[in-house]
Parts: structure tokens; C-alpha cells; sequence
């Protein structure tokens, strides 16, 4: 049975009860938001051939830094970076490192900045000069899922509404939905409930409702889905060593809709609905 509740100002953990947040949280959710856009904004121009992804963390840390924001991923489980850099094949939690970035290559950079106790959670993906085709093909593919998955995202429809708008593009697409990762709740928890599907069925899982707010992030391989852990404990790739691209919104259900948070400030991560 789904529980729902108002969310608490001192919760430090995940209870499995489904948080309903009130106007303070939907203002700490802009701020918090909008800095982790703000910050992706700073990086796009510096995403060239000749950069290494760890200097893109060091970047993103002394930025946080600069706006008394703290990288959630510092330290998290014992990660020791701001930022997640996912190159090509790589489908999350890449770790930055001083190898220079390549004409061709695609890279996620996944940031979540705390604000006043708010987790700002993104990700975006960006082309290090001119790439594929098919890279060019699936960034749009998994931009346009992102879309469709925020356009499911309104009170009445259900977490299940979200997964198959996602699903069925990405099929149609003939790209693969990964499924061992997913979206969370996000709010004062980094990971909070409910878990959000990039696939499934319309009208299963749980009921959205106003107040909600969660992180929408589904990942697409030219390939088949599967994945595997590297030995580091971290980096996933694909197991057949195909492109991966992954997009990543916060958002807030509303009582008509919902609200981006993370809307990149510059107007540089503009999602189009499927055919524009």
C-alpha cells in the first residue's frame, strides 16, 4: 500500500512513505535547481577536445564553492568527485580523470548541488566537437524521452504513465531503455521515494500527486540495455560497448502539471517534443 505524508523538515532518511511538499520546498527546489543548472551552464563552453574531465570537476566543485553550495556527490559512499563524467559507452556514474576529452566523444556530466538543505539534481548530455550521426541521433532520442516523460507528469497519472511515454519512443527509436537504473524522490534526501521507472505499463505504479517531486533521468544504449559495474564500484558501461546517453530533469508535480527546477538559466538545454 502507497503511503503518502507531509513532508518533514528533519528527515534524514528514507521511510518509504511518498513526501508531499509544501511552497518552502518548491522554493528550496528552485534555488537548489537552478545553481545545478546555472553550474551546467558555466561548464558547456569548456567541454571541448583538450579537456579533461577532471578539470570539469574541479570547475563544478569551486563554483558550488563560490555560491555556498555543496556537491552532493562529495564524499558520498566514499565518491570523491563533484561531478559524474560519463564518455561513449559509459551509461552513469563515470569518474572525472586527467585523460583529455576527444573530438567525437559524447559526455554526460551529472551534478547535484545542496542548497540550504536542497538537493538540485541534473544532467545533461554535451558533444566534444562533431560527432556521429548516430551519437547526434541518440542524444536526441533520450532528450525527447525526457520530454515525454515530463509531459506524463501531472496529478491522476502514475509513475507507469511516465515509464511507458519513455519506453515507447525509445522502442520506436530502436534504442533500449537501461533498467537498472532509475529516477528517485529528491528534496532534503538525495534519494528519497518513489523510484521512477523509465519503462512500464500506463496507469501502474503509483499515483502522482501535488507536492511530489522527483528526478526524471532515463538512460538509452544504441545497444542492447544490460550493463555492468567496473571494478571501481562505480563506472557502469554497456556491455556490448555501445553509446549510452543519459538526460535528467528535477521536477515537481503541481496541481495542474508539474515545475522543472533544473530549466537550464541560459535556455541551453531546450527540450523539443518528438517531430520538431
Amino acid at each position: 500500500m502507497v503511503t503518502y505524508a507531509p513532508a518533514r523538515a528533519n528527515s534524514r532518511r528514507t521511510t518509504g512513505i511518498i513526501p508531499l511538499h509544501d511552497e518552502v520546498g518548491f522554493a528550496g527546489m528552485r534555488a537548489a535547481g537552478r545553481l545545478a543548472a546555472e553550474a551546467l551552464d558555466m561548464l558547456t563552453p569548456h567541454v571541448v577536445p583538450g579537456m579533461s574531465t577532471a578539470e570539469l570537476d574541479r570547475m563544478a566543485f569551486e563554483f558550488a564553492h563560490a555560491h555556498g553550495a555543496i556537491p552532493a556527490t562529495l564524499f558520498f559512499r566514499g565518491y570523491r568527485h563533484s561531478v559524474c563524467t560519463s564518455i561513449n559507452h559509459v551509461v552513469c556514474h563515470g569518474i572525472p580523470n586527467e585523460k583529455p576529452l576527444r573530438e567525437g566523444d559524447i559526455v554526460n556530466i551529472d551534478i547535484t548541488l545542496i542548497v540550504d538543505g536542497w538537493h538540485g539534481d541534473t544532467s545533461r548530455m554535451f558533444a566534444v566537437g562533431e560527432i556521429a550521426r548516430k551519437a547526434e541521433r541518440l542524444i536526441d532520442v533520450v532528450e525527447k524521452c525526457l520530454f515525454l516523460g515530463i509531459e506524463a507528469a501531472k496529478p491522476g497519472n502514475t509513475t507507469g504513465d511516465i515509464g511507458a511515454a519513455i519506453q515507447t519512443y525509445a522502442e520506436r527509436q530502436r534504442t533500449a531503455v537501461v533498467r537498472d537504473f532509475v529516477g528517485h524522490g529528491v528534496g532534503r534526501l538525495f534519494h528519497d521515494e518513489p523510484n521512477i521507472m523509465h519503462f512500464g505499463t500506463p496507469g501502474s505504479g503509483v499515483e502522482l500527486k501535488p507536492g511530489m517531486i522527483f528526478t526524471i533521468e532515463p538512460m538509452l544504449n544504441l545497444g542492447r540495455p544490460h550493463v555492468k559495474i567496473l571494478s571501481d564500484g562505480w563506472t557502469a558501461v554497456t556491455r556490448d560497448r555501445t553509446l549510452s546517453a543519459q538526460v535528467e530533469h528535477s521536477i515537481g508535480i503541481t496541481e495542474d502539471g508539474c515545475e522543472i527546477f533544473t530549466a537550464s538559466p541560459q535556455g541551453l538545454f531546450n527540450l523539443a517534443p518528438p517531430g520538431d
